[in-house]
């Protein structure tokens, strides 16, 4: 049975229902790149005092050594979400001397992307073979890519909301079906509408000029008096060819249509072989330049505005999970550090999230083909690199649109989801967050992006001082409040458990590095 939005938004205003909407979890993966007080990149390990960048559960480090990665477990409220990020982040920054996060996506200042240091993780296969990954991601499109930051958020909605929408869809699936099925809906909804996401959070409209490394710019920019790069009408740079993209997976076409399509075409993309990646070698003179020369080394090299998840267990590849437990969750990764917050999230982006994927899980959804897919990336692309201008043309269904028409069609809509969450959670945070967020529909300059390039275009400070000063602020302001949820014990004592781990996990090696490869791709 196919029922249409508002069909939906009628039948879960209905008590027995309305209840089932609380309880979404929400975690949060915040990447920040460790810099000096003058902005340059810092070369120093992650500290011991952090515990071991492999095993920690909430500190750990992405693809360079110097950006770190804060996670938060799952919580289901987003104040505890935030308040859980800033513990995290206040204990580190007491262990980095006068190191700052950088509050940026786009980094700072790198004088030579050859000093970029690669993340370590130890001795043990696994921790190899996440250096080995890094090491081929440097090989394969560069170092500069390696202290690019982000935010991933990721979500879920409680079993009871599965149950519900089941039973007013009138599906008689088995459940864990039935969520997967719908999580796959979800993403489709999500691919259509996800120019929104860098409309409303992008933050990088603009770069250093370092960041090109006296590469051939693509792009027309323009040069701020600061010295900087921008594009008139950028959002996010970021989730241009620039940051997060590979042209080399271009030719992919990873189907969102069901779990085993997803998980069918993932697996050939990791068997794909790369001419291109071919030349730069596997292992040469008895040194590992990549894992293999696929397309893809492992799955998490597959860039996509959004990802189906599931936990996986020791050794077992995301795709395997998926396959085995159906999706658990879903994780956002289109999402800018923003720099006006001390988290680089907001508890107001939150509840908006929350609106957005539920609209998404409540709207009529479409099959998708390679066309209409490429459209949908299309659509993103013009709206990271121009999408503050007001005569740009978005496509939907074969109609051109221009964007403030389409979003505010789509705010129509969002503004009724919300208005039920509100009803559901007895709160008016949700309808307060879409009115935030609509505002920036209607005038351009109160998007992020917009008041990140006035700054840079303004003779009154240079955009790296402003960074700087906002990242000393921010330090200041998290060593100076009190613990919430964590403490300083439970930091110390997580941090001595993780160095104990990843020993433990060093010691019970059996196999050579190269033996413990070959078994983890012939696997699944």
């Amino acid at each position: 049975m196919t029922l249409s939005l508002q069909d939906y938004l009628t039948a879960f205003k209905n008590k027995p229902y309305l209840d089932t909407l609380t309880g979404i979890g929400r975690g949060i993966e915040r990447e920040a790149l460790r810099v000096l007080p003058q902005g340059a990149l810092s070369q120093q390990p992650h500290a011991t005092e952090l515990g071991s960048a492999l095993t920690h559960p909430q500190i750990t480090t992405d693809y360079a050594e110097n950006l770190l990665e804060f996670i938060t477990p799952v919580t289901h409220s987003p104040e505890e979400a935030i308040e859980q990020l800033r513990d995290i982040q206040k204990y580190t920054l007491s262990q980095i001397g006068d190191e700052l996060l950088w509050p940026l996506s786009m980094p700072c200042f790198v004088e030579d992307e050859d000093k970029i240091p690669l993340a370590q993780y130890g001795h043990s296969n696994i921790g190899k073979m996440k250096h080995t990954y890094r090491k081929g991601l440097k090989n394969r499109y560069g170092s500069m890519m390696q202290v690019i930051a982000g935010i991933h958020f990721n979500f879920s909605f409680p079993i009871d909301f599965w149950r519900s929408l089941q039973k007013i869809s009138a599906n008689k699936d088995e459940l864990n079906q039935f969520i997967s099925a719908r999580y796959f809906a979800v993403l489709r909804n999500y691919k259509r509408y996800c120019w929104l996401i860098p409309y409303l959070f992008g933050s990088s409209p603009l770069i250093c000029p370092s960041f090109l490394q006296k590469r051939p710019q693509k792009f027309p920019f323009k040069k701020a008096p600061s010295g900087y790069l921008y594009l008139d009408y950028a959002t996010s740079l970021r989730m241009s060819d620039l940051g997060y993209t590979s042209s080399s997976q271009a030719q992919l076409h990873i189907c969102y249509n069901s779990l085993e399509n997803y998980v069918e075409d993932v697996k050939k993309a990791i068997n794909l072989p790369s001419e291109t990646f071919a030349k730069i070698g596997v292992k040469v003179n008895g040194e590992y330049r990549q894992l293999n020369s696929n397309v893809l080394q492992i799955e998490n090299e597959l860039y996509s505005p959004i990802r189906p998840k599931r936990v996986t267990k020791s050794g077992e590849k995301p795709s395997d999970a998926l396959k085995a437990r159906g999706v658990e969750y879903i994780e956002v990764r289109a999402l800018d550090v923003n720099p006006f917050v001390d988290t680089g999230i907001s508890a107001a982006q939150i509840y908006f999230l929350d609106v957005f994927l539920t609209y998404c899980a409540l709207s009529p959804n479409e099959q998708l083909d390679e066309h209409i897919q490429k459209v949908y990336e299309q659509n993103m692309t013009k709206v990271v690199l121009q999408g503050r201008d007001p005569q740009l043309l978005l496509e939907d269904k074969g109609e051109k649109k221009l964007l403030s028409q389409w979003g505010e069609e789509l705010f129509d809509e969002l503004k009724q989801v919300a208005e039920l969450l509100d009803q559901a959670y007895q709160t008016d945070k949700y309808q307060a967050a879409v009115a935030r967020e609509f505002e920036k529909i209607q005038d351009p300059t109160k998007t992020p992006s917009a008041k990140l390039l006035q700054l840079a275009l303004s003779n009154e400070q240079s955009l790296t001082q402003f960074t700087l000063d906002i990242a000393q602020q921010y330090k200041t302001q998290l060593l100076a409040r009190n613990y919430q949820y964590f403490d300083e014990h439970y930091f110390k004592s997580a941090a001595l458990k993780s160095h104990r781990d990843q020993k433990l996990i060093e010691e019970n090696d059996t196999l050579d590095f190269e033996q413990f490869l070959a078994d983890y791709f012939t696997k699944g």
